[in-house]
């Protein structure tokens, strides 16, 4: 059975459509020429981080994030980042006895940004905090830590084939793949996606799968009456 469902942060429960304007704006870049280049970054299978080397070949993250807090334009996000079907199907899992937690790459504001959007969660962790981001196997331990220890009851929630739901049914989990943001629609792992437990185009879709899987698991579990 499912006992736990952890979801990555950024194109899973968070729209960072927003956010990647705001770095094309901030490198002096049309957004859609930023967007096209971005999707092509993914599609070769390279750091995402090349497509802002591709209109500055020096980038360092680190030192442009710096940056823009000193000139009062930090990363952020707030309540309206969040896609429309994220609140509800946490609210519903939870609702369902089950522990919900957050766990993605994230930098050093995210950790504060989400526990201020009073999300329907047990656990929030992210790749600042740990100290070690995905798809490192270290990561996926601090998820099953904070899940009580038994990998094969936690289903990891991911846009991304590789980071996401490749690396999680490594460290032994269950995983769901849904299809949005741009890894979700650009990066194509078909023997990743079929070994999912669940693929989806919406969160929406999960609460029902979700409670259908552990119905089926208490039914099967039963004695049998021959």
């Amino acid at each position: 059975m499912i006992e736990a469902v952890f979801f990555d942060v950024g194109g899973t429960v968070l729209d960072e459509t927003r956010e990647f304007a705001d770095w094309a704006d901030w490198l002096g870049v049309p957004r859609h020429t930023f967007s096209a280049v971005f999707g092509a970054v993914i599609a070769r299978g390279q750091d995402w981080q090349e497509a802002f080397r591709t209109f500055r070949p020096d980038f360092d993250l680190a030192t442009e994030v710096a940056r823009r807090v000193a000139a009062g334009r930090p990363e952020s996000f707030g309540a309206d980042d969040l896609y429309p079907d994220a609140r509800p199907c946490l609210a519903a899992l939870r609702e369902q006895g089950l522990l919900v937690g957050l766990a993605g790459n994230q930098p050093a504001h995210a950790e504060a940004s989400l526990r201020a959007l009073d999300l329907p969660v047990d656990v929030i962790g992210t790749s600042h905090g740990w100290g070690v981001a995905k798809p490192a196997p270290a990561f996926f331990a601090r998820v099953v830590h904070a899940a009580g220890g038994d990998p094969s009851s936690i289903l990891y929630v991911g846009d991304r084939p590789d980071n996401d739901a490749h690396a999680a049914m490594a460290a032994g989990m269950r995983a769901c793949l849904i299809r949005r943001g741009p890894w979700g629609h650009i990066l194509d792992l078909p023997d990743v996606a079929q070994r999912c437990l669940f693929r989806i185009g919406s969160l929406d879709e999960l609460p029902a799968l979700v409670a259908e899987h552990n119905a089926g698991c208490r039914s099967a579990a039963l004695p049998s009456r021959s």
